[in-house]
Parts: structure tokens; sequence; C-alpha cells
């Protein structure tokens, strides 16, 4: 059955989903990570893009992501058009990587960002990794160099984090520092071992 051992990993943009996967890849998980994914795709379609979007967007058969989001945050319809392109190919490679740990029989982590927007993975597992909307953009604005304005577009691109809170089974708690991320990732570790005993960790 298509993912019976998969638990989703979710959260909105920069909330801090790559830092608890670190974490989790200490304790052996295996993590299928749909934004590597979809840098993947993107740089093999690379031509597709260009006939999209515009040669300027690609370089050297590279992708150039940052340059292509101030275009997708900014308008609509030309979003919907590479998801258009890229949600099928992702979704294809998730169920490949997937079909190889349940062959496994143990828990394992997908990394979806966009998990409750697009609803097209039948898991009912999801943890959400949680900070505020103003951690959110405080965090952009330092990370990437955006301006506010830059990083409420992203942030308004996706469902609210305080309503995927709402919607999660699990909670990680990401408002604090890197000690208390782990003592979070630790009581999911435990509560990952309490629903599969049979794992060790």
């Amino acid at each position: 059955m298509e993912f019976q051992n998969a638990i989703v990993l979710t959260g909105g943009i920069a909330t801090g989903k790559s830092s608890v996967c670190s974490l989790l890849n200490l304790y052996g998980f295996k993590i299928i990570d749909a934004d590597k994914i979809a840098h993947t795709m993107l740089d093999r379609n690379a031509d597709k893009i260009a006939a999209l979007f515009g040669s300027e967007f690609v370089s050297q058969g590279k992708v150039d992501r940052k340059k292509l989001g101030t275009v997708i945050f900014s308008d609509e319809k030309a979003r919907v058009q590479l998801e258009g392109l890229l949600h099928p190919l992702i979704k294809e490679e998730i169920l490949s990587q997937s079909a190889l740990c349940e062959a496994k029989e143990i828990p394992y982590i997908v990394d979806i960002p966009l998990f409750y927007e697009k609803s097209n993975y039948p898991i009912d597992e999801v943890a959400v990794v949680y900070c505020t909307p103003q951690q959110q953009i405080a965090r952009l604005v330092e990370r990437e160099g955006y301006s506010e304005e830059e990083a409420q577009k992203r942030i308004d691109a996706q469902m609210p984090i305080d309503a995927k809170r709402e919607k999660a089974s699990f909670v990680i708690d990401n408002t604090q520092d890197l000690k208390h991320l782990q003592k979070e990732v630790d009581r999911f570790t435990g509560y990952i071992k309490q629903k599969y005993p049979a794992i060790k960790l």
C-alpha cells in the first residue's frame, strides 16, 4: 500500500523544516525531500522553463531559482504554470522513493512544504514545524536578503502556518533556539517510537 509507513513533515516557508530534517537524519530516518526533488526537476527541465518564462531565467543549464521566484510569487498565473509542469514530476519521484522505503516496513519522513495546499498525497500522519509569522518574515529577511514585502508575498502564497498547526497530528515548536528544537525533535521521535515500537532510535 502506498505511504503506509510515511509521516509527512510540513510547515511554512522559513519555519525550520530543513533544521528538523537535519536532526532527524541523525536518528537515521530516511527523508524524502520534495524541495530537493523540485530543484532537480527544475534543472532537468530548464529548456521548458526557458520556453515558459524566458531564457533569462536559465544560465548554463541551471534555473536561477531566486530570479524565477520573484516572478512566481508575484504572478499567480505563472505560479500555476510552474506547478503544472513540476508537481506531476515531483510526485512521480516521491512515489518511486516511497516504494523503496515501504519495502523496508519502517517509518520514513516525507518533507512536503505544500502538503495541505495541494492535497496530493494520501498520508494521515502529519507533523508541522511551527514558528510565528513574524519569525518567518524575520528569518527570510535575514537568510535570503528579501525585503519584508517580498518575504510576505512568499508567506501569503502558502496556507497560514496557524491553520496548518490546527490540522497537524503533531506540532514541532521552533519558536525558540536550537537547543529547544532538539528537545522538540526528541519529543517527536518518541511519538514515532510509540507508533512503531519495533523500531530502534
